[in-house]
């Protein structure tokens, strides 16, 4: 059974890096926004859900050998990380309480085009008090474009930014619709997914995200911090921190990993109540949004959101979880595929989503003997049917497993996994193949 399930070990930096003289440590990028918001623009921020995400910092550090040990014990097969205490993964729940980004709305998915960083600063100059609200609402949007491409979801190339992100800002109000953790989340695990390669250096993605969660769950690699928290979480790591006793080399980070996360990692960080004591009541009321086992879609990236596999990060029982399902077709697919009607070729995929709440796997509670302060995390009225905020999405959310049918084959015919007749609608219902030059 373990057999079948790793199946990639041949061309997995696990096994490789045995063979290596020199340990791979990947190179990591960052790009902190160097001003706060314009409290001018700031609600163009909250209305699209960038608000938290904005305001989250400047000092942001990353520690590329954390990085890369993390990406040692990652399973493209799974999406979760392999240790001694068992699988575990960064989730949904994650994003929306350490980012504060939505993780319920309709998938992003569109089309491509770029520009770099000092184009944007030098077209779109900060507003002042004398500023029209076209000026505004247009540096908002940069503003928007450089959060994205900088800080949540960075390629490779370190000072581009894909412009097909300025088709879903061209509606504020339609742009607070779309879930944006999901999709920032599925670029996390593709960068993840490829950097297992051995031949990889580099890594992409919302590596802030994946160090704040490392911090979160392995008490033994988190630095000393004094100040209290505060929302989003992530912003913890901002602040002056001592690193006193915590490893600084790629090969003791990997023995405390193998000695001590069995006994010390931390299953519900956020059950600490320090911590729920920030976390606004808007972001705990409807935890059933992540617990869904579904695909996660951003444009050309489709990624299996393997909830059923760490239910121990929500409190639950952990059965033996079933074979997950196979995307090495879907992980060769990429924006090379130039005017591609992304809405379409991953249908199936986006009808998923957009029935989440069909696919809750089964959860039962773990037993908290009387006398414990711990709760369980989904016990404050959310077993009932769940109406989403978004307009016309009604969420349903049960306990049934579900079996994913492959919405796409050899020759990209969708077969849908819901309804064959369903229809999609919201801020990706259009076809939007147009090539954005505005910036160049």
């Amino acid at each position: 059974m373990a057999r079948e399930l790793i199946r990639l070990d041949n061309k997995h930096i696990s096994v490789e890096q045995m063979k290596m003289s020199i340990d791979r440590v990947l190179e990591c990028y960052i790009r902190n926004m160097p001003n706060p918001p314009s409290p001018l623009i700031e609600n163009y921020l909250r209305e699209v859900g960038f608000w938290y995400v904005a305001t989250k910092g400047r000092g942001c550090k990353l520690d590329p050998k954390l990085i890369s040990a993390l990406i040692e014990r990652w399973r493209p097969e799974t999406h979760t990380f392999h240790l001694p205490c068992g699988e575990c993964t960064i989730t949904l729940q994650d994003v929306h309480l350490q980012l504060g980004l939505s993780v319920d709305g309709y998938a992003v998915t569109g089309s491509a085009s770029s520009s770099d960083w000092s184009t944007l600063r030098d077209t779109f100059p900060e507003p002042d008090n004398d500023s029209t609200e076209f000026e505004r609402i247009r540096y908002a949007r940069a503003y928007i474009l450089e959060i994205i491409g900088g800080y949540l979801m960075p390629d490779l190339s370190r000072n581009l930014v894909h412009l097909r992100w300025l088709l879903k800002l061209v509606d504020f109000r339609a742009a607070g619709e779309l879930s944006w953790g999901s999709a920032m989340l599925a670029k996390l695990y593709k960068e993840m997914c490829g950097a297992t390669l051995p031949n990889k250096a580099k890594i992409g993605g919302c590596l802030s995200l994946l160090q704040s969660w490392a911090r979160f769950r392995f008490p033994f690699l988190c630095p000393r911090v004094d100040h209290p928290y505060t929302f989003p979480l992530i912003t913890r790591w901002n602040c002056s921190a001592s690193y006193v006793g915590i490893p600084n080399s790629l090969e003791d980070i990997r023995l405390l990993l193998d000695q001590r996360s069995d006994t010390q990692f931390e299953w519900t960080p956020y059950d600490d109540p320090a911590i729920r004591a920030v976390i606004s009541d808007e972001y705990v009321q409807n935890p059933n949004a992540w617990h869904v086992k579904v695909s996660l879609v951003n444009y050309a990236t489709v990624e299996m959101h393997q909830s059923d596999r760490v239910l121990q990060q929500f409190r639950f029982r952990q059965p033996i979880p079933v074979a997950p399902e196979v995307f090495d077709e879907e992980h060769k697919v990429d924006l090379r595929l130039l005017n591609m009607d992304w809405l379409t070729y991953w249908l199936g995929y986006i009808e998923m989503w957009e029935n989440q709440y069909d696919y809750i796997p089964t959860r039962e509670p773990i037993i908290v003997l009387e006398g414990d302060a711990t709760t369980n995390s989904c016990s404050k009225g959310t077993t009932g049917p769940f109406k989403s905020k978004k307009k016309g999405r009604r969420r349903r959310p049960i306990n049934s497993v579900h079996t994913i049918s492959r919405p796409i084959n050899s020759a990209h015919t969708i077969s849908k996994p819901i309804n064959s007749a369903a229809t999609i609608t919201g801020p990706n219902s259009s076809t939007d193949d147009t090539h954005i030059t505005a910036f160049s």
